[in-house]
């Protein structure tokens, strides 16, 4: 009993920060399908029923994970023009989503956004504006933007494959099932292009987004830079 006690003096205070912390290292582990406020009482070493004293439920943890990636991902810099930031936001945006793979589909779900989530928004939104994009033009652009960010590391933290090997191995069993001839073009792009020596589906993203922003450009009648 004593030493319960002693251990109970040293361990650090329940909050709900803690709690969102501890529940992003769960679903970074294991996937957020293994956050549970069962699971995070044991990690923060309290009964389950004393948690709920700190956050409401699940939902709270879920908009404050949501909260937690999105001020992770560092805002740019008000520079002229809006292209450099709205470029530098997406990679940003990327490198936090691709460390927290089980990110990019919960932000999607959440109803209830945090001040991170809000500032995130309002910097794509304001580059836009600032360089003279109207209140509809901005909300096409930061729209096209962010779906196609969201979209492509939804595709890349899902792959069916891990390295160059996986991949030669899984489109060769593929390509073993049917005809040439009934997707010609497909199996031409895959050996022409996918299967060659140092093919990486990540280094797509860069091609993406210029084109995107080539389009955001062209849509408005602006002269692509």
């Amino acid at each position: 009993m004593g030493r319960r006690t002693e251990e109970a003096a040293t361990r650090a205070p329940v909050s709900r920060d803690r709690a969102v912390e501890r529940a992003a290292g769960v679903a970074d582990r294991e996937g957020i399908e293994a956050v549970t406020m069962r699971r995070l009482a044991r990690e923060l070493g309290v009964e389950a029923a004393s948690l709920y004293h700190h956050v409401s439920g699940k939902d709270e943890i879920l908009d404050g994970l949501v909260d937690m990636v999105a001020a992770e991902i560092e805002l740019p810099s008000r520079t002229d023009g809006w292209r450099p930031p709205i470029r530098q936001r997406a990679h940003n945006t990327r490198a936090v989503l691709r460390r927290h793979p089980w990110a990019v589909a919960l932000m999607a779900s959440r109803t209830t956004p945090g001040p991170a989530t809000l500032r995130l928004l309002e910097a794509g939104i304001r580059h836009f504006r600032e360089d003279g994009f109207s209140v509809e033009a901005a909300a096409h652009a930061i729209s096209a933007v962010d779906s196609y960010v969201h979209g492509f590391v939804l595709q890349e933290v899902n792959l069916p494959f891990r390295d160059e090997s996986e991949l030669t191995a899984m489109t060769g069993a593929v390509m073993e099932q049917f005809p040439t001839a009934d997707f010609p073009y497909l199996f031409e792009l895959t050996i022409e292009h996918v299967l060659q020596p140092g093919y990486n589906y990540g280094n797509e993203f860069d091609v993406g987004l210029e084109v995107v922003l080539d389009g955001i450009d062209a849509r408005l009648g602006r002269t692509p830079r």
